[in-house]
């Protein structure tokens, strides 16, 4: 099964009798009834109302804030050695999503405030370097962030690149919500790259310990494993070495098993408290 539990429903038709020499005879009223319909499955993460709740998180321990939506404008270089990290959920200038998001940001709106930068995002593809983006380039990136369009390229670079993908690993590994929102995390931070800390390793890692529920393995004890993989990614870099995230967030309602993800959620990052009803 695609999502957690099941929950069918018993159908209990009353018996009819059968009448000898009835012709023609008379049929169970259950024969007549329509084949039930197969047991939904539970909400996955691409549900609106759990896809808002999987950006309040992230947006918990990315922004210190459960407004995702006021991130469009955010950007600042935090000492990863990714450059400059910017917008609602954190474009690298250094790992090339956010080249991607200007260029299509360019496709659909030729000669934005952005456009101009992209030769500069080209050269420092791949390292921490501001070359060619300062000094304006902050200030043009909280401009553009008033113009719809760029809200919407923030948005179908998220879906492209990091929600669906693991929304559908998630779906192909037979985990609810939850899991599938622990992964959307983890390619969030680590990408999906072929580094060892990337998220397709991470996962690697995680069948080494498990087997996912479409493997025939049991879901919280396969999330755990992929939450020890996780762990251990973040450790090997002092930039992500504080894992609450993990441990005071996705844990929690890991124990709590709330593998879908439903409200009322309380969890912390960082220490600061947050709680979705």
């Amino acid at each position: 099964m695609a999502f957690g539990a099941l929950f069918g429903t018993a159908l209990l038709a009353a018996p009819v009798a059968a009448h000898a020499g009835a012709a023609p005879a008379t049929v169970p009223a259950a024969a007549h009834a329509a084949p039930a319909a197969p047991a939904a499955a539970a909400t996955g993460l691409d549900d609106p109302a759990k896809k808002e709740i999987a950006m309040q998180i992230v947006s918990s321990a990315e922004n210190s804030s459960l407004d995702w939506k006021a991130q469009y404008k955010y950007i600042e270089d935090i000492g990863d050695e990714r450059g400059y990290t910017a917008g609602i959920i954190g474009f690298c200038s250094g790992t090339g999503d956010m080249l991607d998001l200007v260029e299509y940001y360019t496709q659909v709106k030729p000669g934005n405030v952005l456009a101009k930068y992209l030769p500069a995002l080209r050269k420092v593809n791949g390292s921490d370097s501001h070359a060619g983006l300062d000094p304006d380039f902050t200030k043009d990136w909280a401009k553009a962030a008033q113009d719809g369009e760029f809200k919407k390229a923030q948005d179908h670079e998220r879906d492209r690149v990091y929600f669906n993908p693991s929304v559908k690993q998630g779906k192909s590994d037979g985990v609810a919500a939850l899991g599938q929102f622990i992964y959307y995390d983890a390619i969030v931070m680590h990408g999906d790259g072929t580094d060892s800390t990337s998220f397709r390793n991470i996962r690697k890692r995680a069948l080494s310990k498990a087997k996912p529920p479409a493997q025939g393995g049991n879901e919280t004890t396969w999330l755990n494993a992929f939450l020890d993989a996780r762990v251990w990614a973040m450790k090997q870099e002092e930039a992500h070495s504080d894992t609450s995230r993990v441990d005071t967030a996705q844990r929690v309602f890991l124990k709590k098993g709330n593998l879908n993800l439903n409200t009322p959620l309380d969890w912390k990052v960082y220490g600061d408290s947050f709680h979705i009803g």
